[in-house]
């Protein structure tokens, strides 16, 4: 048997330099599934090295799976990598790459049409930088194996929890697709758990409130495996959500913002759905600003200084929020998210005592309140707003929704009676049409050259960072990433951009033929990349100091 030759090597190198380890790389057969190492690790305290192992589907039991449904693989997929990972728990040297509470199409585990392929991670062992060859045989050839033909065997698996995770996921994707037939931007299903833990935790609070949509914005959808379901629905256009400190408008944003993605059975979150294609904006002080075209938000700069090409390695929070428009403007976001919490006043209103003290004359910007009509009715763009501090954003709104311990009301009728009541006194600042400018080109050489110059390295930070090359890009404001595996995609992405000549007319569309259905084909064999949606490769790229955009 071809594994003997794995026996045979490793044997040979006990209490040799770690390095020595390197000669074990090959494929090795263990007669129901091959081994594969693929990347040996040079340094003990290195990346973990690369491992795959491949399982014919008859040796399985689990080729009933070819016949389901795309998300239903998907989701089988992430519950045998779920697997895989709870028997790698008995041994800290194994690990397989998973996505928290959402399922994501990632490379931990592949369907092939020859069987399943397992992508994992072992830290060879070692004592100082000395090879412990005796304790690497006993994670190779005895541990891991029960791992794999577990975790690919029917009738090992929870077969039970596997079709109810499958099922699960398959329902949310359902759901997700009635949504525009449905005039909807997001659906939130009655019984849902919106509330987390804590800041760093994704789990679902205990005890917490559970969601129950008002009468008037309630919608019944149907799913594939439980029926119908109701809940709120958010229709398009604009909506407020509103109410006081400390009663839900941020939870309510943030079950929305996440629910892009699917999460797993018991989550809390498992009825609610998003645009697929929204994007959750913020104020960003000090950030990079390439080649934009701002003069839809920002014009008549001091000293003439002209915003329709407008760059910056230090940008403002109001221009680095009106970038982040623009820019979402120009991939194709179809719903912006916005907090009033995280956002630059300035950007989002202008009162009409300031207007009176500062005339329009000599104030640059022209605020969100003022523009945001136009980006629904010129660009069928929708916006959902958290807003506590402004009531001059309910004369835009189609939609309003009052968080009230934990519960949404819809005050929609009740705010048109306060618009009346309370009519505003400011001017309108949008004095002409808003437009939709040609997309920026992109120079891909020049990715190419800061590629070289790093010799090749792409890698992620969890999803605080993105390195390519030697250049380090900050995503902390990117707060709709859910797993370092689509930074890892993005970096890779930005690799195979980088392998072509030239300009780029239209990045967007270029990234988006790159992300299509067969992606992972186009990816290096790791098991570490999830598919990022294609505004978040242009988001992350937008933020590279060294990105060459060109307008016009």
């Amino acid at each position: 048997m071809v594994m003997d030759r794995l026996v045979a090597k490793l044997k040979k190198l006990e209490k040799q330099n770690y390095r020595a380890y390197q000669t074990i790389k090959g494929q090795y057969d263990f007669e129901d599934y091959d081994l594969y190492i693929d990347y040996v690790q040079g340094d003990p305290y290195a990346s973990a090295s690369r491992l795959r192992a491949t399982r014919a589907w008859s040796l399985t039991g689990l080729d009933w799976l070819k016949e389901q449904s795309l998300s239903y693989q998907i989701a089988a997929r992430d519950f045998i990598a779920r697997s895989f990972a709870e028997y790698a728990k008995q041994d800290n040297n194994l690990s397989i790459s998973l996505t928290g509470q959402t399922v994501l199409d990632n490379t931990a585990v592949l369907f092939t049409e020859h069987g399943i392929e397992l992508r994992f991670r072992v830290n060879l062992p070692a004592e100082g930088r000395n090879i412990l060859a005796k304790k690497a045989l006993n994670i190779l050839t005895f541990h891991l194996p029960k791992m794999i033909r577990k975790s690919t065997l029917d009738r090992e698996l929870n077969k039970d929890a596997l079709i109810q995770h499958c099922k699960t996921i398959e329902d949310q994707d359902a759901l997700r697709e009635q949504l525009a037939e449905q005039n909807l931007t997001a659906f939130v299903a009655n019984g849902s758990l919106l509330p987390r833990v804590a800041g760093n935790s994704d789990l679902p609070m205990k005890n917490a409130v559970p969601f129950q949509a008002p009468k008037s914005l309630e919608v019944e959808l149907d799913t594939i495996n439980q029926g119908k379901i109701k809940g709120l629905g958010i229709p398009k256009g604009i909506t407020l959500i509103v109410g006081g400190g400390f009663h839900g408008k941020s939870t309510l944003l943030n079950a929305i913002e996440r629910s892009i993605y699917n999460h797993i059975p018991g989550d809390g979150r498992e009825g609610i759905v998003m645009d697929p294609d929204a994007m959750k904006i913020r104020a960003e002080d000090g950030r990079c600003v390439h080649a934009l075209n701002l003069s839809n938000y920002i014009n008549h700069l001091p000293q003439g200084k002209s915003t329709e090409d407008f760059s910056t390695q230090d940008a403002s929070g109001s221009t680095s929020q009106a970038a982040w428009l623009q820019e979402s403007v120009e991939s194709g976001v179809s719903c912006l998210l916005i907090d009033e919490d995280t956002s630059a006043t300035n950007f989002m209103i202008r009162d009409e005592r300031m207007q009176a003290l500062v005339s329009k004359g000599d104030e640059p910007i022209t605020p969100l309140v003022d523009r945001i009509g136009q980006l629904r009715d010129e660009m069928a763009m929708s916006t959902i707003i958290v807003m506590g501090g402004s009531g001059d954003y309910l004369d835009v709104a189609d939609t309003v929704i009052q968080m009230h311990d934990y519960q949404a009301i819809d005050v929609s009728e009740k705010a048109k009676q306060v618009i009346e009541l309370h009519p505003t006194q400011r001017i309108q600042e949008n004095s002409d049409s808003i437009v939709r400018f040609s997309p920026r080109s992109l120079h891909l050489t020049g990715l190419q050259k800061v590629l070289a110059d790093g010799k090749f390295r792409v890698s992620s930070k969890g999803v605080v960072s993105l390195r390519f090359g030697k250049e380090f890009i900050d995503l902390t404001a990117l707060e709709q990433l859910e797993s370092g595996n689509q930074v890892n995609a993005i970096g890779w992405v930005w690799f195979q951009l980088a392998q072509l000549p030239g300009w780029s007319e239209n990045p967007t569309a270029q990234i988006k033929s790159l992300l299509e259905e067969n992606w992972k084909e186009k990816m290096p064999n790791y098991g570490d990349l999830a598919q990022p949606r294609v505004i978040d490769v242009m988001a992350v790229l937008n933020r590279f100091r060294k990105a060459q955009f060109n307008n016009g």
